[in-house]
């Protein structure tokens, strides 16, 4: 990553008030840049880097401070999580943004707790990452919410009536996307199959094969990167016909590509669909086309993944609260980000008490097999 490293500083006790004498705010970025959830990390990253590029500053109190990011790589693991939060909080950060991967997020998350500092949560959309805690907020909607839309989609639009769910074996996003999509489908009617596969499976041979045996009318797995690619390019390999479910992991141009090349039908739920801003979408590019690595770092080219415009709103989230802040002491700025009300890219932000975004539609989107890019489907809301 980027200038990944260059700010973690072992600078003890006297870090905050030596950043606020030089005037400079620190916003950690927790995030996987690593593991199997690197690549949507790095795209997420690039939301951010590109909001500091745009908004290198903020004022606070009347007074002009610059903000760094600093940076550390949760590794896309439960046990590498710990370490990156502690990085994080011993840098004398302000807030803390990320990350992408529920897991991952609520490892990491008693340390910020324990240090006092507030984490917005990008696009990890496990309910259990704001459960019962003050200082985790978030800026994307949550599972519960996007496994009732895809099922509503899948039941309503699709015609399905028998759905297969497929998960990663003990992630707690797997698993608990599968379960709400389960749930609402059933209530609809349908009949659900669902199933599991161990950390570092790379042959989905058989489940794609049991989908078919089950007469599945749709196969839902909202699992990884590293995992879809896979699923989608064997899918296509055994001529598989119904269409594959995806969660916002799924959102991805590496996705689209294995879609496009394995012709499958691939259906995922997000958080933005590129054409929703043109300004945003035209600035973006630009920058991307020309800085080398953050083109490497979303793919190889420009196509526009949600989650970087997420990591573009949560930055300006951040801003939003140490403006309102009375201080760039972590304390002041949970303090403000109760009251922050931000008109992003992907929409209106604003928390709930239990400091998750009021979000009340989804976008879905579909891989065109001419172009590889993603079609706009439709804005889904939750029907009751």
């Amino acid at each position: 990553m980027k200038k990944f490293g260059a700010l973690l500083l072992a600078v003890g006790m006297t870090a905050s008030a030596a950043l606020a004498a030089d005037k400079v705010v620190r916003i950690g970025v927790f995030e996987p840049a690593s593991g199997d959830s690197g690549a949507g990390g790095k795209q997420e990253i690039l939301g951010m880097q590109y909001a500091n590029k745009i908004t290198p500053t903020v004022e606070i109190g009347g007074v002009t401070y610059k903000v760094e990011l600093v940076y550390a790589d949760n590794g896309s693991s439960t046990d590498k999580a710990p370490t990156a939060a502690q990085q994080l909080v011993s840098s004398g950060v302000s807030l803390v943004l990320g990350s992408y991967g529920s897991a991952v997020s609520i490892a990491g998350s008693q340390y910020f707790a324990d240090a006092g500092i507030s984490a917005i949560g990008v696009t990890c959309t496990n309910p259990q990452v704001t459960a019962g805690n003050k200082h985790y907020f978030r800026v994307c909607f949550l599972d519960p919410f996007q496994g009732t839309v895809l099922a509503n989609y899948a039941y309503k639009v699709l015609g399905a009536r028998t759905a297969y769910c497929l998960g990663e074996l003990g992630n707690d996003y797997d698993i608990g996307l599968c379960h709400y999509f389960q749930v609402a489908f059933e209530k609809l009617g349908g009949k659900v199959v669902t199933d599991t596969f161990p950390t570092g499976n790379s042959d989905f041979t058989s489940y794609l094969t049991n989908a078919t045996m089950y007469g599945s009318d749709v196969f839902f797995c909202p699992v990884s990167l590293a995992y879809s690619t896979q699923i989608i390019a064997q899918a296509g390999g055994q001529g598989a016909t119904f269409p594959i479910l995806g969660s916002d992991t799924l959102d991805s141009n590496k996705t689209a590509e294995a879609a496009k090349n394995a012709k499958v039908k691939l259906i995922v739920s997000t958080f933005y669909q590129e054409g929703g801003s043109p300004e945003f979408d035209k600035g973006f590019k630009a920058w991307l086309n020309e800085d080398k690595e953050a083109l490497m770092n979303n793919g190889g080219n420009d196509m526009i993944s949600a989650v970087s415009v997420m990591g573009y709103d949560a930055y300006y989230t951040a801003l939003m609260a140490l403006k309102a802040s009375a201080s760039p002491d972590p304390k002041d700025v949970n303090k403000a980000l109760w009251d922050v009300k931000y008109k992003g890219v992907s929409g209106m932000i604003a928390f709930n008490e239990t400091g998750d975004a009021i979000r009340d539609s989804a976008f879905l989107k579909t891989v065109n097999f001419e172009t590889g890019n993603w079609d706009f489907v439709a804005e889904q809301k939750v029907e009751e």
